[in-house]
């Protein structure tokens, strides 16, 4: 795979993120590896019959905003944007905080694109994200409504957040698995959250699976599948009982197209509830998101798949891997963004 070289920029300096806590209302190295396969069939590891799970209702929420052209929706794993100080206990989780130099990058490549939903994976605690809710409406992209969630993992978490209400948030029905005798629960867990945008609702599931690096808890291809299973139910669920459901399933999947991983969330094309991929690139026809530094490997782990129901409203050729000049000091990913006309 070729690499894309870009031309750094000195994005501009923004104001401090003070608080906005009245806009961000939040709920709430290789080592061995272990043997074996998911036991799906164990006692307390049955694999769960897909069950709808009815979204919670919020309360109604202020600055309400309309469309008057097309909606982007932007997904981007923003490379810790925390505090890892705080979780010096953990040595995967230590080096202070995100460089001030790659916040102002992040900033600047989302305001050149200016998303009207965005969902963010490595965001840490409320205080962090409303950190880059302010950097953002600073730089005149202002998304005041926000659902904030994750899983096991303490430091590293999900975010959406949005131009337009966020009317409804779920939990998936199971979050957990059996593997090797051993219950583990998702590593960030599943965001669910509903966006109304002119009367019209977009079901959004964001997700950030289990990295490629090894761990003494489990084989990490055994976890990132187990993971993708859940994930699959709880799509197969939602899908069942609202089968119109605008869907949109986003996030790093930490897998590759041919993968069992991005085919398991995918599902069978043959049924109604299976999703679409989509085939997204840049200005120059690359499609890589992530750079692994190390390896100095380029791949492609973004993702964003959507239902049948709402494919039709995807503008295919507007929609693309972001490679604004700033994406090299921001992150180890780049961002994918989709258009619905």
């Amino acid at each position: 795979m070729s690499r894309k070289v870009f031309h750094h920029i000195n994005a501009p300096g923004f104001l401090g993120a003070f608080l906005l806590s009245a806009l961000c209302l939040v709920s709430g190295g290789c080592e061995r590896k272990a043997t074996g396969t998911p036991d799906w069939s164990a006692a307390g590891a049955t694999e769960p019959a897909p069950v709808a799970t009815p979204p919670a209702r919020v309360p109604a929420q202020a600055a309400d905003a309309t469309a008057t052209g097309p909606l982007r929706f932007v997904s981007y794993n923003v490379e810790n944007w925390l505090d890892r100080s705080r979780y010096s206990g953990n040595p995967a989780t230590s080096g202070g905080t995100k460089p001030e130099k790659a916040k102002q990058a992040v900033v600047a490549v989302l305001a050149a694109v200016k998303p009207d939903i965005l969902g963010v994976c490595e965001i840490g605690e409320a205080a962090d994200l409303s950190d880059l809710q302010a950097r953002l409406k600073a730089a005149g992209c202002d998304l005041p409504h926000v659902h904030h969630t994750g899983g096991i993992d303490p430091a590293r978490r999900l975010a959406l957040l949005s131009r337009f209400p966020i009317t409804a948030t779920a939990k998936a029905e199971k979050t957990t698995y059996l593997l090797n005798g051993r219950t583990h629960g998702m590593q960030r867990g599943i965001l669910d959250a509903t966006v109304r945008v002119n009367g019209k609702d977009y079901r959004f599931l964001g997700v950030h699976l289990k990295s490629k690096r090894d761990v003494q808890d489990g084989d990490q291809e055994q976890m990132r599948a187990s993971e993708a299973h859940l994930l699959r139910d709880h799509i197969e669920g939602i899908l069942a009982g609202q089968p119109e459901t605008r869907l949109v399933v986003y996030g790093d999947l930490n897998d590759t197209k041919a993968s069992a991983v991005v085919k398991t969330i995918q599902g069978s094309g043959n049924r109604a509830d299976s999703l679409v991929p989509l085939a997204l690139k840049d200005h120059h026809g690359e499609a890589w998101t992530q750079h692994w530094d190390y390896e100095d490997i380029y791949s492609r782990f973004d993702w964003i798949l959507v239902s049948k129901t709402l494919k039709p409203e995807v503008d295919v050729k507007a929609s693309r891997v972001v490679d604004e000049p700033a994406c090299d000091d921001a992150s180890d990913h780049r961002p994918v963004m989709m258009v619905l006309e």
